[in-house]
């Protein structure tokens, strides 16, 4: 089963690496729960919003760290880079390099990525794209 898992996540990664949300349905359920507030539920929203992320970063590029696998479980740390070319939530492309990191934990449910929790420092990505976060909230 860990090697199913695994399979899943390298699918994903090569998702997001060849840009390629037609390669979606390979890994992602299609009732698929994010708990992500920014991400509706369902394989056609998650598809969208990685859509949103390539029209914004071209080339963004991620790398799996630190992949754990425990029964129907799996969890990641996950490194992304890339350039800040498109609108990124409201913000207009400033040519900027963004780097961050995200926690990700996902629920498998018959073969595929069913469920997902993930953990983002939002603020110190629009911090490198020089962009006052906690303003945009309105706070």
């Amino acid at each position: 089963m860990a090697d199913n898992h695994r399979a899943l996540i390298q699918a994903f990664v090569d998702m997001i690496n060849s840009h390629d949300v037609s390669t979606m349905s390979e890994h992602t359920a299609p009732g698929h729960i994010d708990h992500n507030p920014v991400v509706a539920d369902g394989i056609e929203a998650n598809a969208a919003f990685f859509q949103q992320i390539f029209d914004a970063f071209p080339d963004v590029h991620v790398v799996a760290h630190d992949v754990i696998v425990d029964g129907d479980r799996i969890a990641g740390r996950f490194e992304y880079s890339g350039t800040h070319r498109g609108t990124f939530f409201g913000v207009e492309g400033t040519g900027r390099t963004l780097s961050f990191q995200s926690i990700d934990i996902w629920r498998v449910e018959n073969g595929l990525l069913a469920e997902h929790w993930d953990q983002l420092d939002m603020a110190g990505m629009f911090h490198q794209l020089g962009v006052d976060f906690y303003a945009m909230q309105g706070a």
